[in-house]
């Protein structure tokens, strides 16, 4: 090995972060729908016969399959398994950031023009309904900020005489912001929330 096999290395394509190859990804659609003359963000409330997150409310999305050639093609997939909105119908406006939970577990979102009249008819299994907010009342809504504290905990078998201080080593904990939009009865937190602000953020920039 040399530092002109270890440049060539490095130039070539690499993960957009340690540990993608490995994680658990999913991609999601943020739609934007036009009702009226005015552009609104669709949501969907999760089944209640969900394993996961049941009743919650989400964006269109999912797990990235090995067939699907990247993770937009994944998204848009997802948007017509779940509210039957065919690909060829989605104006793909941009993707944004990924959203690292954490090295094991990815979300790449996708910024899209849905047309509403497309959305007739949705997966039951995974959606109980879908509901539309004016982007300008998010653009003008001050979330609530909550906190959720985290701190790691080892595993049994855990090397403690391989580290500094062993049991008593200072795991560091970190808070995790939980943001809450609420819109009539809708209150929507937790990743989706979280993609929500960051979306809000960049388009007021």
């Amino acid at each position: 090995m040399n530092l002109t096999t270890i440049k060539t290395q490095l130039q070539q394509t690499q993960p957009a972060f340690i540990g993608e190859d490995s994680a658990f990804r999913s991609a999601v659609v943020v739609p934007l729908v036009e009702v009226n003359d005015e552009l609104h963000v669709l949501f969907e409330v999760r089944s209640l016969t969900m394993r996961k997150q049941p009743g919650d409310i989400s964006f269109p999305g999912g797990k990235i399959d090995p067939t699907d050639a990247n993770p937009e093609e994944a998204a848009l997939r997802e948007l017509y398994e779940e509210l039957s909105v065919p690909p060829s119908s989605v104006d793909v406006l941009s993707e944004l950031s990924p959203l690292i939970i954490s090295p094991t577990f990815v979300i790449y979102p996708f910024v899209a023009k849905v047309d509403i009249r497309e959305v007739n008819t949705f997966n039951r299994d995974e959606v109980a309904e879908v509901f539309i907010v004016p982007l300008n009342w998010l653009l003008e809504c001050d979330p609530e900020l909550h906190h959720v504290m985290m701190k790691p905990t080892p595993s049994e078998g855990f090397p403690f005489d391989k580290i500094m201080k062993g049991e008593d080593y200072e795991w560091r904990a970190r808070a995790i912001d939980e943001w809450f939009f609420e819109y009539n009865d809708y209150v929507i937190w937790g990743l989706t929330a979280r993609i929500l602000k960051y979306f809000l953020e960049r388009i007021e920039a």
